[in-house]
């Protein structure tokens, strides 16, 4: 059974920050019909289509991560101040991945690290929340 994980960010510049993230996920084949907008609900002055979140399926067995390393490769190369992605699985599993964190990560042993953590947390956890 696939799996949907939801990718939220904070702040003023969300959309566009979100949107940054689909291009980037969209690029790879293996994301391609799998990301989608989550759009948020229309206001009644009548804007809508603002775009509050991502959805990512995951195919059967998971592959939670490759999608985290792909968020913090994303976020490595963030200039945008404090950019946070939330991942959430829909049992309220979460992880964050901080782009200064990712941004101060030296060399490929340290950024496996933190995604092999974070991905461990995400497969793994019932409703724990990690940080990088």
């Amino acid at each position: 059974m696939d799996e949907t994980v939801r990718i939220e960010m904070g702040g003023e510049a969300s959309g566009d920050l979100l949107r940054s993230l689909h291009a980037a996920l969209a690029q790879e084949s293996q994301w391609r019909g799998r990301v989608g907008f989550v759009e948020a609900p229309r206001q009644p002055e009548g804007l809508g289509g603002l775009i509050e979140a991502l959805t990512v399926v995951l195919a059967p067995g998971g592959v939670a991560a490759v999608l985290v390393g792909a968020v913090v490769s994303w976020a490595r190369h963030q200039s945008v101040g404090d950019v946070v992605c939330k991942l959430s699985r829909p049992d309220g599993t979460s992880v964050e991945v901080s782009a200064p964190l990712a941004r101060s990560l030296r060399g490929t042993d340290e950024v496996r690290a933190l995604v092999d953590d974070l991905a461990r947390q995400l497969e793994h956890g019932s409703g724990s929340s990690g940080g990088a």
